[in-house]
Parts: C-alpha cells; structure tokens; sequence
C-alpha cells in the first residue's frame, strides 16, 4: 500500500511537472524518445531482413549446392579476371553427376532465358523471367501451386511444349481466371500452360517465381543453344536428408574435379556455392548495421539523460520546501529517494513509450507502402522498456539521492 501511494503521488509529480513545463519537458524526453526509437527500429530492421533472407534460404535450399561459374561474394580482393576463364556448368557434368553422385536428393540443370514481354490477347507483361529446367527442378527448389501441376517425367523427357507460369502471369494475361489450358507463344512456339505456382511475393534476395516462365529444359534445348554463357546454366544438387550441405560439397567438388580431369596442384574451375555464404556476407553487415544503430542510440539516449537528470535536479530545487515539510512529518530519506526516482523512471517511460509508438507507426506505413512486414518483436519492446527504466535509475538516482539528503530545517527554510 506505501509502494502503491508512492507510486501514485510520483506519478501525480510526474504529470505536473509535464503540465508546468512542457517545453522543458518535451525536449528533455526527445532524446529518450529518439534514443529509444533508433535503437528499436534497427534492432526490427534487422529481424525483418532476418526474417526474409531465411525465407529466401527456405526457398533455395538449407541443403542445396549451387555448381555455377561464378562464386558468389564479392569485394576489393574477388580475383574476377580468374573466374572469366572458367566453362560454364555443361550437360556433360550434369549428366556424369546423376550417374555417380551418392549424397545427392536431386540433381538439376537450368538456365535463365531472358526477361520478356509476354501477351495474350490484349493483355501484356512486362519482365517476364522465362526460364528452364530439367525434371528434378521441382525437388531442388520449393514452390507450391495455386493451380494445376509441374511437368510428368515423359513431357520433361520429350520436350513437350507446356509450362508452369507465375501468379502475377496469370492474373495479368488470364484476369478471369482459368489460366491452366491456355497457350502462350514462348520464343516463336506455343506452349500450353499446366500449372499456375501460388504468389510468393518479392524478398530480399529478389527471389520470386511470381514472374516466371518455367518451361522443360529438352523443349528449350530444341529452340536455343542451352550451354551457352548468355543463359547462366548452372547445376542445382540438393542433399539427402541427414546429410550436411559439407559432406554434399565434399563429393561434388571431387565429382566435379574428376569429371573436368583436374589435376592435384590445378585449382577448381567451378564455383560450388550455398546459402551459407550469402547468410555470412548478409550477417556482417547486419552486424554492422545493429553496431551503428545501437551507438547513435546510445548517444541519443545519453543525451536525453542529462535532461532528465536536469529536470530532476530542478524539481529538487523547486520542490526543497515540500520535502522539508514532509521530513518534518516523518517522512524516511527512503520514502524521498523513491519519490524523485520514480518520477525520473515514470518521465523515461514517457519518452520510450512514444519512441515504442513511433516505431509501431513506421511499422504500419511501411507495410501499407512497400508491403513488407516489418517485424516487432516482444524482444525489442521489452528492450525498449528495459532500457527507459535503466535511463530513469541512472539519471535520476543522483538528484534523488540530493533531495533524500535535505535537512529539514534547511528545506522548510529555503523559500
């Protein structure tokens, strides 16, 4: 009950000091506001780009290796004039994989085509990703439909002309629905469309099948020539389940070295890469970015400090004649101390509680803008709390310890 009445009456001093002096007050809590707000938003920055990087590695495959050209990374020391020279992944490796691979699931050939204009009718779509791929495409990667179904092994096999398109491809050509059964002129052919994938949406790595043209790998190898350079062939090998992407590279980086007849002391002429990589470049500079934010908020924070601990001390000084009364009617040094800090921590909450809000605020409008989910974590809000009530302690421990220290006769004398 003292610690409920406590609580009450510095609240009741809280709120009047943010009535009599609402500048004073508003710019104290600004830096505690903005402190709070930068450290919060960065910490939901980072979880969002978290959140869809592992989505997009849901979608590529935790188990997957990548064999391509080109290593992915980059940076000062990334040797390009080395990996020119390198031959793009060819059938014949693709084929000498599926037959002596022991770690793999499933083992695919594919290439990008190009980003084209696709009609029907009188409807049109621009950037349209027409790619192709062999049978085990649907095992190496993870898609799911809205309608219809992937290429049987025997249209894969022959060639067919049929296709899967994206969700945006069929709401765009077909706005009335009954996509699958249609036929599209692909490359100078028709081909009929089997299967619609459902919407994914975009995410930070740009992966999307909502824009996609899928079509069988031996029907495009009929139209063009699918080894070469231009259409970026490369081969998707996804591990068996309780086998660790490690042990995978491992036998597809000696497969490989003896299917190309590379000597012991010749280095690698492929690139074998997985979504570990991307992950580690990606949580660098998250790292980085999580440091920043944190040290711009700390200073914000810090300066909102000082303010606070100024109100404080100004509250002491104008309210030294009611402490003297109140230690003249009994009142503890405790009972004062509490009052001043309470105060302190009530007026930090203020201004993380509006920091809190502003960044829920900024989470609302991206959504409405970018349709991006930015995400804010029960983690951050318990940051964001614990971090206001730290400020308080800090910043009003002091002036509270003053006030706590007053004579009483001293005080009551004061005016």
């Amino acid at each position: 009950m003292i610690f409920l009445k406590l609580f009450k009456e510095s609240f009741l001093f809280a709120y009047d000091s943010l009535r009599q002096n609402k500048l004073r007050t508003f710019l104290s809590l600004l830096g505690v506001t903005i402190g709070i707000f930068t450290i919060i938003s960065v910490f939901s920055a980072v979880d969002t780009l978290r959140n869809n990087l592992q989505e997009s590695v849901n979608k590529l495959g935790s188990n997957s290796i990548y064999i391509q050209k080109w290593p992915w990374g980059g940076g000062d020391e990334y040797p390009w004039w080395k990996y020119m020279q390198r031959p793009v992944p060819k059938l014949k490796d693709f084929y000498e994989l599926q037959k002596r691979s022991q770690t793999a699931f499933a083992i695919s050939y594919e290439i990008s085509i190009d980003n084209r204009i696709v009609k029907y009718k009188s409807n049109t779509v621009e950037g349209a990703e027409i790619d192709a791929a062999s049978q085990d495409h649907d095992k190496t990667w993870n898609f799911d439909f809205e309608d219809g179904r992937y290429f049987t092994d025997m249209e894969s096999r022959s060639g067919s002309p049929v296709t899967v398109i994206g969700y945006d491809i069929a709401q765009n050509l077909f706005p009335d629905g009954g996509a699958v059964g249609k036929q599209l002129k692909i490359m100078g052919r028709y081909v009929t469309v089997i299967g619609v994938f459902k919407k994914e949406g975009n995410d930070i790595l740009g992966i999307s099948d909502d824009k996609e043209i899928l079509l069988p790998l031996n029907f495009a190898k009929n139209v063009i020539d699918i080894q070469n350079e231009n259409y970026n062939p490369q081969i998707v090998v996804r591990g068996k389940s309780g086998i660790t992407d490690v042990d995978v590279e491992s036998e597809l980086r000696g497969l490989m070295r003896s299917i190309r007849r590379l000597g012991p002391g010749v280095d690698d002429n492929f690139a074998l890469n997985k979504t570990s990589i991307l992950s580690n470049q990606l949580d660098v500079v998250f790292g980085v970015l999580h440091t920043v934010g944190l040290i711009i908020g700390l200073f914000s924070i810090l300066v909102g400090g000082f303010g606070i601990a100024n109100i404080m001390f100004v509250s002491v000084k104008e309210r030294t004649n009611i402490i003297g009364i109140q230690k003249s009617l009994g009142a503890k040094s405790y009972f004062i101390l509490l009052q001043f800090l309470i105060e302190a921590i009530i007026l930090c909450l203020m201004g993380g509680i509006i920091g809190l809000a502003m960044v829920y605020g900024v989470t609302i409008l991206v959504k409405a803008v970018a349709d991006i989910q930015v995400i804010l974590d029960v983690k951050n809000i318990i940051i964001g709390i614990g971090t206001s009530i730290t400020i308080g302690v800090i910043s009003g421990i002091i002036p509270a310890y003053f006030a706590a220290r007053l004579d009483p006769v001293e005080a009551i004398r004061s005016n």
